[in-house]
C-alpha cells in the first residue's frame, strides 16, 4: 500500500498543473491510471490495486470524512475485526519484537512461503534505545506503561493491529489483520510487545 500512495504521488507530480487538479477531481480517471500500471499484474498483485469501500470513501473526502460518514465507516471497520476464540490477546513480546521489526512479506520479489513481519519500526518508535525509526506514526514508548497495562486497552489494541480503521476510520496504518498480512499468533504477539511489563517497549 505505501508503495501505491508513493507511485500515486509520483503520477501527479508528473502530470501538467491543469491536469492534476482535473485528475484530483475525478476519481475514475486516477483509478484507470493505477490499473493501467498493473495491467499486466497477476494474482494477488492485481487485487492490491482493487479499492474497497472505505479506502474508497476516504479518499473521496481526502480523509476528511463528514461526521455521518465517519460513524459508517467504524460501524463497517468493527464489524471486520475477528477477536481471538479464545479471549486472550496477548502473547509472547520476544516474538512481538522480531515481528515489529521485520520487513519481510507482500514484496514482489518474496520467495513463496516469506512470512510477513509487521515492519513497525518504519513508522513507530518501538523503545528509547532505538537508533533509527520512523515517524509516520506516533512513538509507541511506554505504550502498556501509560495505559497503566489495562487488559481492555490490549483487546483495543488488538482490534487497532487488526484493523485500523476499526477505531480510527482513514487510519494510514496497515490493516493487518484484515487484509490478512498479520495471522492471529503474530499479532497477539505484538500486542505482548506492547503492553508487557518485561518488554524493551516499556522499560
Amino acid at each position: 500500500m505505501r508503495f501505491l500512495k508513493i507511485l500515486a504521488a509520483a503520477v501527479l507530480v508528473a502530470l501538467p498543473a491543469g491536469a492534476m487538479a482535473e485528475e484530483r477531481a475525478d476519481a475514475a480517471k486516477v483509478d484507470k491510471v493505477y490499473i493501467d500500471m498493473f495491467r499486466d499484474a497477476k494474482g494477488d498483485w492485481a487485487k492490491r490495486v482493487e479499492r474497497d469501500e472505505t479506502q474508497k470513501i476516504c479518499s473521496d473526502y481526502r480523509n476528511n470524512l463528514p461526521q455521518a460518514e465517519f460513524e459508517k465507516v467504524l460501524l463497517r471497520e468493527k464489524a471486520n475485526v475477528v477477536m481471538p476464540a479464545d479471549g486472550k490477546v496477548m502473547g509472547d513480546w520476544k516474538k512481538g519484537e522480531k515481528i515489529a521489526q521485520s520487513g519481510f512479506g507482500l514484496r514482489f520479489n518474496d520467495k513463496p512461503g516469506t512470512v510477513s513481519g509487521g515492519n513497525c519500526y518504519a513508522c513507530h518508535q518501538m523503545s528509547k534505545t532505538e537508533l533509527s525509526f520512523g515517524t509516520l506514526g506516533p512513538s509507541l514508548v511506554e505504550y502498556g506503561k501509560t495505559r497503566k497495562y489495562d487488559p481492555e486497552e490490549a483487546k483495543r489494541t488488538y482490534a487497532q493491529i487488526y484493523n485500523s480503521n476499526a477505531v480510527q476510520p482513514c487510519s494510514t496504518m496497515p490493516r493487518f489483520g484484515h487484509n490478512k498480512v498479520l495471522d492471529e499468533e503474530q499479532m497477539k504477539d505484538l500486542v505482548a510487545l506492547l503492553f508487557d511489563p518485561e518488554s524493551p517497549v516499556n522499560k
